[in-house]
Protein backbone atom coordinates (compact mmCIF):
# COMPACT_ATOMS: atom_id res chain seq x y z
CA UNK A 1 0.00 0.00 0.00
CA UNK A 2 0.93 3.40 -0.72
CA UNK A 3 1.45 5.73 2.58
CA UNK A 4 -0.63 9.02 2.17
CA UNK A 5 -1.15 11.80 4.45
CA UNK A 6 -4.04 14.38 4.84
CA UNK A 7 -3.33 18.00 3.60
CA UNK A 8 -5.66 20.88 4.26
CA UNK A 9 -3.59 22.86 2.25
CA UNK A 10 -1.35 25.62 2.87
CA UNK A 11 -2.96 27.00 5.61
CA UNK A 12 -2.18 23.28 7.54
CA UNK A 13 0.05 23.66 10.37
CA UNK A 14 1.27 20.37 8.97
CA UNK A 15 3.64 21.55 6.43
CA UNK A 16 3.87 19.38 3.24
CA UNK A 17 7.87 19.01 4.55
CA UNK A 18 6.33 17.79 7.89
CA UNK A 19 5.30 15.19 5.64
CA UNK A 20 8.11 14.05 4.08
CA UNK A 21 9.41 14.08 7.06
CA UNK A 22 6.81 11.26 8.09
CA UNK A 23 8.05 9.12 5.47
CA UNK A 24 4.43 9.59 3.29
CA UNK A 25 5.14 10.42 -0.74
CA UNK A 26 1.27 11.01 -1.44
CA UNK A 27 -1.18 13.72 -0.39
CA UNK A 28 -4.64 13.49 0.55
CA UNK A 29 -5.87 17.06 -0.41
CA UNK A 30 -9.03 18.71 -1.77
CA UNK A 31 -9.83 22.79 -2.36
CA UNK A 32 -11.00 23.36 0.58
CA UNK A 33 -12.28 26.89 -0.33
CA UNK A 34 -15.17 25.60 -2.79
CA UNK A 35 -18.68 25.33 -1.84
CA UNK A 36 -20.48 22.32 -2.80
CA UNK A 37 -21.98 22.60 -5.59
CA UNK A 38 -19.24 24.93 -7.28
CA UNK A 39 -16.96 23.57 -9.97
CA UNK A 40 -13.16 23.42 -9.38
CA UNK A 41 -11.12 25.46 -12.35
CA UNK A 42 -8.64 23.88 -13.52
CA UNK A 43 -5.95 26.26 -13.14
CA UNK A 44 -6.63 26.28 -9.28
CA UNK A 45 -6.48 22.62 -9.11
CA UNK A 46 -3.28 22.50 -11.00
CA UNK A 47 -1.85 25.73 -9.04
CA UNK A 48 -2.59 22.98 -5.62
CA UNK A 49 -0.71 20.15 -7.67
CA UNK A 50 2.68 22.40 -8.24
CA UNK A 51 2.61 23.18 -4.42
CA UNK A 52 2.59 19.14 -4.20
CA UNK A 53 5.18 18.18 -6.15
CA UNK A 54 7.00 21.46 -5.47
CA UNK A 55 7.47 19.22 -2.47
CA UNK A 56 8.99 16.41 -3.62
CA UNK A 57 5.06 14.43 -3.26
CA UNK A 58 2.47 13.62 -5.09
CA UNK A 59 -1.44 14.12 -4.99
CA UNK A 60 -2.43 10.92 -4.73
CA UNK A 61 -6.50 11.09 -3.65
CA UNK A 62 -8.95 13.89 -3.99
CA UNK A 63 -10.79 13.76 -0.44
CA UNK A 64 -13.24 14.92 -1.20
CA UNK A 65 -15.25 16.74 -4.24
CA UNK A 66 -17.89 17.98 -1.75
CA UNK A 67 -21.70 17.30 -3.00
CA UNK A 68 -24.58 19.30 -2.89
CA UNK A 69 -27.50 18.31 -0.86
CA UNK A 70 -29.92 18.25 -3.87
CA UNK A 71 -27.88 15.32 -5.27
CA UNK A 72 -28.83 13.32 -2.20
CA UNK A 73 -32.57 14.90 -1.88
CA UNK A 74 -32.87 14.45 -5.82
CA UNK A 75 -30.87 12.28 -7.12
CA UNK A 76 -30.88 12.79 -11.29
CA UNK A 77 -33.51 15.29 -10.91
CA UNK A 78 -30.78 17.82 -9.39
CA UNK A 79 -29.20 18.23 -13.27
CA UNK A 80 -26.87 21.23 -12.35
CA UNK A 81 -26.06 20.14 -9.45
CA UNK A 82 -24.66 17.03 -10.81
CA UNK A 83 -22.90 18.43 -13.92
CA UNK A 84 -21.12 20.77 -12.09
CA UNK A 85 -19.53 17.90 -9.59
CA UNK A 86 -18.97 16.09 -12.92
CA UNK A 87 -17.08 19.05 -14.63
CA UNK A 88 -14.39 18.77 -11.04
CA UNK A 89 -13.98 15.31 -12.09
CA UNK A 90 -13.26 16.37 -15.36
CA UNK A 91 -10.55 19.24 -14.27
CA UNK A 92 -9.31 16.98 -11.85
CA UNK A 93 -8.71 14.32 -14.52
CA UNK A 94 -7.22 16.77 -16.75
CA UNK A 95 -4.28 17.42 -13.99
CA UNK A 96 -3.93 14.03 -13.29
CA UNK A 97 -5.68 13.24 -10.03
CA UNK A 98 -7.13 10.03 -10.74
CA UNK A 99 -8.59 8.68 -7.35
CA UNK A 100 -11.98 10.86 -5.87
CA UNK A 101 -13.04 9.92 -2.69
CA UNK A 102 -16.05 11.74 -1.64
CA UNK A 103 -19.56 10.64 0.56
CA UNK A 104 -23.10 10.38 0.62
CA UNK A 105 -23.89 11.48 3.98
CA UNK A 106 -27.56 13.56 4.28
CA UNK A 107 -26.55 17.03 5.96
CA UNK A 108 -23.77 16.27 7.95
CA UNK A 109 -20.35 14.59 7.16
CA UNK A 110 -18.64 13.02 10.06
CA UNK A 111 -19.72 14.23 13.60
CA UNK A 112 -18.18 13.79 16.98
CA UNK A 113 -19.90 15.11 20.10
CA UNK A 114 -16.21 15.41 22.01
CA UNK A 115 -12.96 16.76 20.57
CA UNK A 116 -10.71 16.59 23.77
CA UNK A 117 -12.19 13.28 24.77
CA UNK A 118 -9.18 12.61 27.58
CA UNK A 119 -7.20 9.31 27.48
CA UNK A 120 -4.63 8.53 30.49
CA UNK A 121 -1.73 8.78 29.55
CA UNK A 122 -2.52 8.64 25.82
CA UNK A 123 -3.53 12.21 25.17
CA UNK A 124 -6.75 13.14 23.39
CA UNK A 125 -9.35 11.50 21.51
CA UNK A 126 -12.41 12.57 19.24
CA UNK A 127 -15.32 10.87 21.25
CA UNK A 128 -18.75 9.84 19.50
CA UNK A 129 -20.91 10.05 22.66
CA UNK A 130 -24.47 9.10 22.15
CA UNK A 131 -26.09 10.44 25.41
CA UNK A 132 -24.56 13.83 24.35
CA UNK A 133 -26.01 13.51 21.27
CA UNK A 134 -29.26 12.45 22.56
CA UNK A 135 -28.62 15.78 24.92
CA UNK A 136 -28.68 17.69 21.94
CA UNK A 137 -30.99 16.29 19.83
CA UNK A 138 -33.71 16.45 22.54
CA UNK A 139 -32.98 18.84 24.62
CA UNK A 140 -30.86 21.70 22.56
CA UNK A 141 -32.22 21.33 18.84
CA UNK A 142 -35.64 20.39 20.32
CA UNK A 143 -36.17 18.53 17.13
CA UNK A 144 -39.62 17.46 16.89
CA UNK A 145 -40.10 13.81 17.42
CA UNK A 146 -36.81 13.05 18.53
CA UNK A 147 -37.75 11.56 21.46
CA UNK A 148 -39.05 8.21 19.29
CA UNK A 149 -35.94 8.22 17.70
CA UNK A 150 -34.09 7.20 20.98
CA UNK A 151 -34.29 4.25 23.12
CA UNK A 152 -35.77 4.99 26.24
CA UNK A 153 -32.57 4.26 28.91
CA UNK A 154 -30.99 6.66 26.40
CA UNK A 155 -33.34 9.40 27.18
CA UNK A 156 -33.17 8.74 30.85
CA UNK A 157 -29.40 8.88 30.70
CA UNK A 158 -29.72 12.27 28.57
CA UNK A 159 -32.31 13.92 31.00
CA UNK A 160 -29.83 13.49 33.76
CA UNK A 161 -26.67 14.72 31.98
CA UNK A 162 -28.92 17.90 30.91
CA UNK A 163 -30.29 18.72 34.22
CA UNK A 164 -26.28 19.55 34.93
CA UNK A 165 -24.86 20.92 32.11
CA UNK A 166 -23.80 24.24 32.23
CA UNK A 167 -24.06 27.03 29.87
CA UNK A 168 -20.38 26.54 28.44
CA UNK A 169 -20.95 22.66 27.70
CA UNK A 170 -24.17 23.16 25.78
CA UNK A 171 -22.42 25.81 23.50
CA UNK A 172 -19.24 23.25 22.99
CA UNK A 173 -21.20 20.26 22.27
CA UNK A 174 -23.31 22.17 19.59
CA UNK A 175 -20.04 24.28 18.59
CA UNK A 176 -18.93 19.93 18.08
CA UNK A 177 -21.53 18.48 16.32
CA UNK A 178 -22.57 21.44 14.24
CA UNK A 179 -19.76 24.07 13.54
CA UNK A 180 -17.97 21.80 10.70
CA UNK A 181 -14.95 19.45 11.37
CA UNK A 182 -12.15 19.26 9.32
CA UNK A 183 -12.60 17.87 5.74
CA UNK A 184 -16.59 18.53 6.19
CA UNK A 185 -17.82 20.60 3.44
CA UNK A 186 -20.07 23.44 5.57
CA UNK A 187 -21.22 23.84 9.00
CA UNK A 188 -24.92 25.29 10.09
CA UNK A 189 -26.38 27.13 12.63
CA UNK A 190 -29.36 25.74 14.61
CA UNK A 191 -32.00 27.26 12.44
CA UNK A 192 -29.99 25.70 9.20
CA UNK A 193 -30.21 22.56 10.80
CA UNK A 194 -33.48 22.11 11.60
CA UNK A 195 -34.38 23.63 8.15
CA UNK A 196 -32.23 20.69 6.66
CA UNK A 197 -33.70 17.98 8.65
CA UNK A 198 -36.86 19.21 7.49
CA UNK A 199 -35.91 19.04 3.84
CA UNK A 200 -34.55 15.08 4.32
CA UNK A 201 -37.64 14.23 6.54
CA UNK A 202 -39.45 12.58 4.05
CA UNK A 203 -36.48 10.11 2.93
CA UNK A 204 -36.54 6.70 3.43
CA UNK A 205 -33.05 4.49 3.49
CA UNK A 206 -34.41 3.03 0.02
CA UNK A 207 -35.20 6.60 -1.36
CA UNK A 208 -31.60 7.47 -0.18
CA UNK A 209 -30.27 4.43 -1.62
CA UNK A 210 -32.10 4.91 -4.56
CA UNK A 211 -30.88 8.78 -5.15
CA UNK A 212 -27.68 7.08 -4.63
CA UNK A 213 -27.35 4.48 -7.46
CA UNK A 214 -29.34 7.44 -10.05
CA UNK A 215 -26.10 9.61 -9.26
CA UNK A 216 -23.84 6.85 -10.12
CA UNK A 217 -25.85 6.06 -13.32
CA UNK A 218 -24.41 9.37 -14.68
CA UNK A 219 -21.05 9.70 -12.91
CA UNK A 220 -19.29 6.46 -13.21
CA UNK A 221 -19.41 6.26 -17.38
CA UNK A 222 -18.01 9.05 -17.13
CA UNK A 223 -15.13 8.19 -14.90
CA UNK A 224 -14.64 5.34 -16.63
CA UNK A 225 -14.02 7.61 -19.49
CA UNK A 226 -11.79 9.72 -17.76
CA UNK A 227 -9.64 6.44 -16.23
CA UNK A 228 -11.18 7.48 -12.70
CA UNK A 229 -11.36 5.62 -9.79
CA UNK A 230 -13.86 6.75 -7.75
CA UNK A 231 -13.90 5.65 -4.12
CA UNK A 232 -17.26 6.32 -2.13
CA UNK A 233 -16.73 6.72 1.70
CA UNK A 234 -18.72 5.11 4.72
CA UNK A 235 -21.24 6.91 6.79
CA UNK A 236 -19.38 8.40 10.17
CA UNK A 237 -20.93 7.55 12.52
CA UNK A 238 -22.25 4.35 10.67
CA UNK A 239 -26.32 4.92 11.61
CA UNK A 240 -29.04 7.18 11.12
CA UNK A 241 -28.78 11.01 13.27
CA UNK A 242 -31.45 13.07 13.79
CA UNK A 243 -34.03 10.53 12.37
CA UNK A 244 -31.98 10.61 8.77
CA UNK A 245 -31.19 7.66 7.03
CA UNK A 246 -27.74 6.91 6.00
CA UNK A 247 -27.18 3.94 3.11
CA UNK A 248 -23.33 3.47 3.38
CA UNK A 249 -23.16 1.93 6.76
CA UNK A 250 -23.26 -1.62 6.25
CA UNK A 251 -21.47 -4.82 4.01
CA UNK A 252 -25.43 -4.53 2.77
CA UNK A 253 -25.37 -1.12 1.40
CA UNK A 254 -21.67 -1.73 0.44
CA UNK A 255 -22.61 -4.83 -1.78
CA UNK A 256 -26.07 -2.68 -3.19
CA UNK A 257 -23.92 0.27 -4.29
CA UNK A 258 -21.54 -1.57 -6.32
CA UNK A 259 -24.30 -3.46 -7.88
CA UNK A 260 -25.84 -0.56 -8.99
CA UNK A 261 -23.42 0.26 -11.40
CA UNK A 262 -20.89 -2.53 -11.69
CA UNK A 263 -18.02 -1.07 -13.00
CA UNK A 264 -14.05 -0.67 -11.80
CA UNK A 265 -14.40 3.05 -11.42
CA UNK A 266 -17.05 2.38 -9.00
CA UNK A 267 -15.38 1.60 -5.50
CA UNK A 268 -14.37 2.07 -2.03
CA UNK A 269 -12.85 4.38 0.09
CA UNK A 270 -12.33 1.57 3.08
CA UNK A 271 -12.82 3.63 6.58
CA UNK A 272 -11.80 0.87 9.20
CA UNK A 273 -13.32 3.78 11.79
CA UNK A 274 -16.81 4.69 10.32
CA UNK A 275 -17.66 1.06 9.40
CA UNK A 276 -15.65 0.05 12.64
CA UNK A 277 -17.92 2.13 14.76
CA UNK A 278 -20.93 -0.91 14.13
CA UNK A 279 -20.72 -4.31 15.96
CA UNK A 280 -22.12 -5.76 13.18
CA UNK A 281 -19.51 -4.94 10.67
CA UNK A 282 -17.25 -7.62 9.99
CA UNK A 283 -14.25 -5.67 8.68
CA UNK A 284 -11.82 -8.44 8.27
CA UNK A 285 -14.51 -10.54 6.84
CA UNK A 286 -15.30 -7.11 4.37
CA UNK A 287 -11.95 -7.24 3.24
CA UNK A 288 -11.68 -10.43 2.17
CA UNK A 289 -15.78 -9.51 0.40
CA UNK A 290 -14.87 -6.50 -1.04
CA UNK A 291 -10.95 -5.97 -0.99
CA UNK A 292 -10.59 -5.76 -5.43
CA UNK A 293 -13.13 -2.80 -4.98
CA UNK A 294 -11.16 -0.95 -2.11
CA UNK A 295 -9.64 2.36 -4.22
CA UNK A 296 -8.62 4.04 -1.19
CA UNK A 297 -7.96 3.09 3.02
CA UNK A 298 -8.46 4.94 5.89
CA UNK A 299 -6.60 2.99 8.72
CA UNK A 300 -7.60 4.35 12.08
CA UNK A 301 -9.60 1.92 15.02
CA UNK A 302 -12.14 2.95 17.28
CA UNK A 303 -13.06 1.62 20.52
CA UNK A 304 -17.07 0.85 20.57
CA UNK A 305 -19.23 0.97 23.61
CA UNK A 306 -22.53 -1.04 24.45
CA UNK A 307 -24.42 2.06 24.31
CA UNK A 308 -23.65 3.11 20.29
CA UNK A 309 -20.99 5.20 21.94
CA UNK A 310 -16.84 5.26 20.53
CA UNK A 311 -13.96 6.90 20.49
CA UNK A 312 -10.65 6.68 18.64
CA UNK A 313 -8.15 4.03 19.98
CA UNK A 314 -4.50 3.80 18.85
CA UNK A 315 -4.18 2.47 15.26
CA UNK A 316 -3.40 -1.61 17.08
CA UNK A 317 -5.88 -1.15 19.66
CA UNK A 318 -9.78 -0.68 20.07
CA UNK A 319 -12.56 -3.20 18.82
CA UNK A 320 -11.31 -4.03 15.09
CA UNK A 321 -8.81 -6.48 14.68
CA UNK A 322 -6.43 -4.10 12.23
CA UNK A 323 -3.96 -6.47 11.65
CA UNK A 324 -6.71 -8.94 9.67
CA UNK A 325 -7.66 -5.92 8.24
CA UNK A 326 -4.35 -4.84 6.91
CA UNK A 327 -3.69 -9.12 6.17
CA UNK A 328 -7.10 -8.74 3.64
CA UNK A 329 -5.78 -5.32 2.12
CA UNK A 330 -2.70 -6.73 1.68
CA UNK A 331 -3.90 -10.30 0.03
CA UNK A 332 -6.34 -8.01 -2.33
CA UNK A 333 -3.55 -6.18 -3.41
CA UNK A 334 -1.68 -9.12 -4.05
CA UNK A 335 -4.32 -10.50 -6.41
CA UNK A 336 -3.05 -7.96 -9.28
CA UNK A 337 0.26 -7.05 -8.85
CA UNK A 338 -0.16 -3.80 -10.54
CA UNK A 339 -1.98 -2.47 -8.08
CA UNK A 340 -1.11 -0.61 -5.09
CA UNK A 341 -4.01 0.80 -2.81
CA UNK A 342 -3.57 4.48 -1.23
CA UNK A 343 -3.70 4.56 2.51
CA UNK A 344 -3.63 7.14 5.26
CA UNK A 345 -3.72 6.99 8.78
CA UNK A 346 -6.18 8.74 10.04
CA UNK A 347 -7.31 10.93 13.41
CA UNK A 348 -4.90 10.43 15.75
CA UNK A 349 -4.88 11.39 19.29
CA UNK A 350 -3.71 14.67 20.47
CA UNK A 351 -1.00 14.43 22.52
CA UNK A 352 0.44 16.71 25.53
CA UNK A 353 3.64 17.58 23.26
CA UNK A 354 0.90 19.42 20.40
CA UNK A 355 -1.99 20.46 22.93
CA UNK A 356 -0.50 23.77 22.99
CA UNK A 357 -0.09 23.74 19.19
CA UNK A 358 -2.51 24.77 16.60
CA UNK A 359 -4.32 21.86 15.01
CA UNK A 360 -6.96 20.40 13.39
CA UNK A 361 -9.11 18.20 15.34
CA UNK A 362 -8.18 14.73 14.81
CA UNK A 363 -5.66 15.57 12.53
CA UNK A 364 -2.09 16.57 14.68
CA UNK A 365 0.98 15.62 13.51
CA UNK A 366 2.33 13.38 15.87
CA UNK A 367 -0.70 11.12 16.44
CA UNK A 368 -0.78 10.30 12.83
CA UNK A 369 2.70 10.11 12.77
CA UNK A 370 2.71 7.42 15.65
CA UNK A 371 -0.52 5.87 13.96
CA UNK A 372 1.25 5.83 10.47
CA UNK A 373 4.64 3.96 12.15
CA UNK A 374 2.20 1.34 14.00
CA UNK A 375 0.64 0.18 10.57
CA UNK A 376 3.92 0.78 8.70
CA UNK A 377 5.41 -1.67 11.05
CA UNK A 378 2.89 -4.15 11.32
CA UNK A 379 2.46 -4.19 7.25
CA UNK A 380 6.23 -4.69 6.96
CA UNK A 381 5.61 -7.89 9.56
CA UNK A 382 2.75 -9.22 7.41
CA UNK A 383 4.47 -8.55 4.30
CA UNK A 384 7.61 -10.52 6.04
CA UNK A 385 6.02 -13.51 6.99
CA UNK A 386 3.98 -13.85 3.44
CA UNK A 387 7.42 -13.78 1.73
CA UNK A 388 9.16 -16.01 4.13
CA UNK A 389 5.65 -18.61 3.95
CA UNK A 390 6.19 -18.29 -0.14
CA UNK A 391 10.06 -19.14 0.19
CA UNK A 392 9.55 -21.93 2.99
CA UNK A 393 7.01 -23.61 0.09
CA UNK A 394 9.19 -22.95 -2.82
CA UNK A 395 12.00 -24.76 -1.06
CA UNK A 396 9.83 -27.94 0.32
Amino acid sequence: MRETWRWFGPADPVTLTHIREAGATGIVTALHDFAPGEVWPLRDIEAHKSLIEAADLTWEVCESIWMADAIKLKGSGAQAEIAAWVETLRNLARAGVKTICYNFMPLLDWTRTDLAYELQGQGQALRFDMVDFVVFDVHILERPNAKADHAPDLLTAAQMRWRDMTATQIDALESNIIAGLPGSAKGFSRADLMAGIESFSALSHADLQANLAAFLKIVVPEAETLGVRLAIHPDDPPFPLFGLPRCVSTADDLEFLLAAQPSPANGLTFCTGSLGARADNDLPAMTRRFGADVHFAHLRNVQREHDGSFYEAAALGGSTDMIAVLSGLLQAEAADPDRSIPMRPDHGHLLAFEQNQKTNPGYSYIGRLKGLAELRGAMAALLHHSNTTKIGEHLQ
